[in-house]
């Protein structure tokens, strides 16, 4: 699916989906990761990965 056909789907700003796909987001709405996950039919733990911090 491209961006542009998620964003038609969620109403989500193309824009703003660039920026969480490119990694550049600092955080996400919970509206916005369920409007995403609605769409493409997932839960947020297959589109979401926490990476441990790195030792000092």
């Amino acid at each position: 699916m491209t961006l542009i056909e998620l964003s038609r789907l969620t109403g989500i700003a193309l824009a703003n989906l660039s920026t969480l796909k490119t990694n550049k987001a600092k955080d996400i709405r919970f509206t916005t990761l369920t409007a995403v996950c609605d769409a493409l039919r997932t839960r947020p733990d297959e589109l979401l990965r926490i990476d441990p911090p790195e030792a000092p």
